[in-house]
């Protein structure tokens, strides 16, 4: 056991839970792995986002990770008629505020977010270390490492894209990012934060292993990671690299397997025993169009009533087409003592459990292969690509392409992957990534009305918070440092500038 705990202390040095809690968490202890199905077992249990149970509230430190990445973007506004417990739990990132680890008491709280991905981290490189001496099955000890190597860049990109400013190719080099640790022994340093461009460097080395050592390997589910799935998750760090040649060829790699696109002209709403439309699941586990999922699904728990609803603006950009099925499929009008419109992309978990933050998706590899050929002004390919999507989510009676050229091509794909990937994960790492892109920029403010329910049951306006576009505050679209990070790493772990209190204005 104490082999085993030098092996992991690491996860102390960054302020987590101790040595013997981590310990008791694990299904089996790594010390007495002696097989690859041991180091199969343990990647599975601790390797990856555990599912939340369906009971499970969305809460700020529940089972749930990052809900509340969707809380920050433009994709939604509240709903506020009865209670405010809940939805107040969160209220802190729905605001951009100061620390949005501040529960509904205005009581800081410890961010899990941090510790849970760098926890994976330290599970996956003891993992690695300990499989260079298990040689019973060399093909399945491949299959582990490679999935290793594939979580270890998922997180450090999640880590880098919450933690630290969006990756800039002007500067990048000197932006501070997150700490890499790739070693499974304790060192005896206080840790400092990586660049950006270390940790971006990282992650496509990873990703590179990761590639070498699934390539051939039979899938299993989508839920564990396959050469398909590397390729994927490789075009998109690439689009965010603004590698546009490299998003190409990872996108074509996919494109080239087996997956396919579900048709919307060929779905049906169903009504219930008093004649109610019912939501239709379009991401599911067997959707020909899944390719890698792992955690629970948020959405629907977080998106009802006197939770969050959907916002005007998303609902606008979805109406701009009459033909546009997803309209139908992909949003539910419901009532909660009022109408309000809700994602149902899931109707219900058991037509098969994907995530709602960490999913990738076939239509995503097309849209960005399109984003990245109209930013290399290959604009009669881009929209080559882009119909081959649009074709299975517009009414094909009706269907008509689309004819825009050059920074009106750019942005109409972007409205696309908002329409296509909302409620993903995808909006708040792409509000940050445009704003800095080299190319084709864009910025965009976000509003987010504020209610209360008084102590005479009546909902009250608090104002409508305003995140001003990223020029204006850099700040408040990276996520502070935990500050227990910072205490035991002695100041060596330096914070992010501190994000100002947002400005609220009354309109109402």
């Amino acid at each position: 056991m104490r082999k085993f705990c030098k092996y992991i202390c690491c996860v102390i040095l960054f302020g987590c839970a101790s040595c013997s809690d981590f310990l008791e968490e694990y299904s089996q202890d790594l010390t007495y792995a002696r097989t690859a199905a041991d180091l199969d077992e343990i990647l599975v249990g601790e390797g990856y986002m555990p599912v939340a149970k369906q009971s499970e509230l969305v809460s700020l430190q529940g089972a749930y990770y990052f809900p509340w990445i969707h809380l920050m973007t433009d994709d939604v506004l509240e709903h506020v008629y009865y209670g405010n417990l809940q939805r107040e739990g969160l209220s802190a990132f729905y605001t951009w505020a100061p620390y949005p680890y501040t529960n509904e008491e205005g009581e800081m709280v410890k961010d899990n977010t941090w510790e849970r991905l760098y926890k994976h981290i330290s599970v996956v490189n003891v993992i690695l270390k300990k499989s260079e001496g298990i040689h019973d099955f060399p093909e399945e000890i491949e299959r582990i490492q490679g999935e290793c190597y594939f979580l270890r860049a998922v997180y450090y990109y999640y880590l880098v894209n919450f933690y630290a400013k969006p990756y800039a190719k002007a500067t990048a080099d000197t932006d501070l990012g997150v700490t890499i640790k790739t070693t499974e022994y304790i060192e005896d340093i206080y840790f400092t934060r990586n660049t950006v461009a270390e940790v971006y460097k990282q992650i496509l080395e990873d990703l590179a292993s990761a590639k070498r050592l699934l390539q051939g390997k039979k899938k299993k589910t989508v839920y564990r990671a396959d050469y398909h799935a590397v390729q994927a998750f490789l075009s998109r760090i690439y689009l965010y690299m603004e590698e546009y040649d490299n998003v190409i060829s990872a996108a074509d790699s996919v494109l080239a397997a087996n997956y396919g696109l579900l048709d919307y002209n060929t779905l049906s709403l169903s009504t219930d025993t008093w004649g109610t439309l019912q939501p239709t699941s379009t991401t599911y586990k067997d959707s020909p169009e899944i390719i890698f999922s792992q955690g629970g699904n948020a959405i629907n728990d977080l998106m009802k009533g006197d939770m969050y609803q959907i916002s005007t603006d998303l609902l606008e950009l979805f109406q701009k087409d009459a033909n546009d099925l997803r309209q139908k499929f992909c949003i539910y009008e419901t009532m909660y003592y009022e109408t309000l419109y809700v994602p149902r992309k899931l109707a219900k978990p058991e037509d098969g459990m994907v995530s709602s933050e960490c999913l990738i998706r076939l239509p995503e590899v097309l849209l960005n292969k399109a984003e990245a050929l109209a930013l290399i002004g290959k604009d009669v390919e881009a929209r080559a690509v882009l119909e081959r999507l649009r074709e299975k989510r517009i009414v094909a009676a009706n269907y008509t392409p689309v004819n825009y050229s050059g920074n009106e091509l750019i942005h109409f794909i972007r409205d696309e992957r908002r329409r296509e990937l909302c409620f993903e994960g995808h909006r708040w790492f792409d509000l940050r990534r445009y704003a800095v892109n080299s190319r084709c920029p864009f910025q965009t403010e976000v509003l987010h009305d504020k209610y209360e329910v008084n102590a005479n049951w009546e909902v009250e306006y608090q104002g409508t918070y305003r995140l001003k576009r990223y020029n204006e505050n850099s700040a408040s679209y990276v996520l502070p440092v935990p500050q227990h990070v910072i205490e035991f790493n002695r100041g060596e772990i330096k914070d992010n500038d501190p994000r100002p209190e947002i400005e609220v204005f009354y309109n109402k």
